[in-house]
């Protein structure tokens, strides 16, 4: 997945706003105790943390 793709994903999904509040401040367990933004700069793969960001706000599996 590329990163603007995600980065799509995230804003069509929580808003502009809510989206970098997410990204910048929520600590994801599935991804090593790391933030979105964290967890980019450490090389996961945004299909990857997309997959957690999903599973931690219960995103339905048509915007999945």
């Amino acid at each position: 997945m590329r990163l603007t793709y995600f980065r799509d994903l995230m804003e069509g999904e929580f808003g502009a706003a809510r989206a970098a509040s997410v990204s910048h401040d929520h600590v994801f367990a599935q991804l090593g105790d790391r933030t979105v933004e964290q967890a980019l700069k450490f090389g996961y793969d945004p299909r990857e943390i997309w997959a957690a960001v999903c599973e931690v706000y219960d995103v339905p599996p048509a915007r999945r």
